[in-house]
């Protein structure tokens, strides 16, 4: 049987936890080097999904763990791996996640970062099937050359806390926001850890897109971050502006159903419910842009997607973003939301497609829904435009 739901406490989590997780397998992180994978594999770090624990699984080499879990170490040194994140960005957090791993966790972790070119990058060869082996010489010498013992520290070698429930999320914040495409994690000096997430906004070389080029001005691979929502029961918002088309329910937006619905519920002449409560998320986007085109996807949302959304758009600066944020977008006196997309009747499972007609130049968008439910992706596509001086 599968264990109640707990209700995670959310006064210790901190914010930088809504940004997006730069070493995720979905955005294409890779794990290029791992000093050893007895146990379990360091590519589960990446995983998108939370950990799972299977009381009755092994495998030939020991018991079966949902993480990277290294024999116990009888020679000198410590383990390490190397990851390569899904995109340059910089990162404002991390979560070293020990779910599961009680007796066997990592005691001590550090974290490094560089930002290498495209000359500094190694063509190493996959890594294929590695439970059960450790790194060879060979691999040993070609990751040697990226000197990583020598990357920019970003946590010190600090205390882990073992994968019980209460325990298992071991939070670090780094002041260092600056752009990095890799970082090495080091495990002091061997067991076991779940899931690595990365936390951080992507970082687009903007110069290299003509002005005239049409682009995902949201995306997160372009900078495009979700800055605040109203509820994210069972998916959060960030996910709409992920890469690709989902592939699962879990990989969008989803709310709970709110507890304000009319008992009976009605629609006008449209067809459009009529209903008091709605469901929110505010976005920054990668780029100040002008927005040409909309995309709405639905899809695997087939019972419980939207009755309708509108978006709106607005300017703002950095200092205005940051007192919203001080009241989770709660007060939003004196921001101008321009109506980018009026409320539209959606449909299950399905891409919608809609041009637009404002010419304003905007730096943030907030996507509704009504009542509640889910929306696998949102593509906001435009052309990407220097702010007036008087926006600066």
């Amino acid at each position: 049987m599968a264990a109640r739901p707990t209700q995670e406490n959310t006064e210790n989590i901190p914010d930088f936890v809504q940004l997006n997780d730069l070493a995720c397998e979905t955005t294409g992180a890779k794990v290029l080097f791992a000093t050893d994978d007895w146990f379990a594999a360091a590519e589960n770090l990446l995983k998108r999904e939370a950990p799972q624990w299977k009381a009755e699984d092994f495998t030939t080499f020991g018991k079966w763990m949902d993480g990277w879990e290294t024999r116990r170490k009888r020679i000198s040194g410590h383990d390490w791996c190397v990851i390569k994140l899904g995109m340059p960005g910089i990162i404002h957090g991390f979560d070293v996640d020990t779910s599961y791993f009680t007796g066997n966790y990592a005691p001590r972790i550090s974290i490094a970062a560089a930002n290498l070119n495209a000359d500094e990058i190694l063509d190493l060869p996959p890594r294929g099937e590695k439970i059960g082996t450790a790194a060879s010489e060979k691999e040993f010498e070609v990751i040697g050359k990226l000197l990583s013992e020598f990357w920019t520290e970003l946590v010190p070698m600090t205390i882990l806390q073992p994968g019980y429930v209460d325990k298992c999320h071991n939070y670090f914040s780094t002041q260092k926001l600056e752009r990095w495409t890799h970082i090495r994690l080091n495990m002091y000096p061997d067991g076991g850890i779940a899931r690595l997430r990365v936390y951080g906004i992507g970082q687009r070389d903007w110069l290299s897109v003509s002005p005239k080029q049409e682009i995902d001005l949201v995306a997160m691979t372009n900078g495009g971050v979700c800055l605040g929502y109203s509820d994210a029961h069972f998916g959060h918002p960030k996910n709409i502006i992920g890469i690709g088309r989902s592939k699962v329910m879990s990989d969008g937006w989803e709310t709970a159903r709110r507890l304000d619905r009319p008992a009976i519920l009605k629609a006008d002449d449209q067809g459009i419910l009529q209903v008091p409560g709605c469901e929110w998320a505010v976005f920054r986007l990668g780029h100040p842009g002008v927005i040409t085109h909309i995309d709405i996807d639905t899809s695997h949302f087939k019972g419980n997607f939207p009755d309708s959304c509108k978006i709106e758009g607005c300017s703002i600066t950095p200092e205005e973003e940051k007192e919203r944020i001080a009241t989770k977008w709660k007060d939003c006196r004196g921001l101008k939301w321009k109506l980018l997309l009026p409320i539209t009747k959606l449909k299950p499972h399905q891409q919608h497609s809609y041009p637009t007609e404002m010419k304003d130049i905007l730096t943030h968008v907030r996507l509704t829904i009504k009542p509640d439910g889910g929306i696998s992706r949102m593509r906001l596509l435009g052309i990407p435009c220097p702010l007036p001086s008087g926006n600066l």
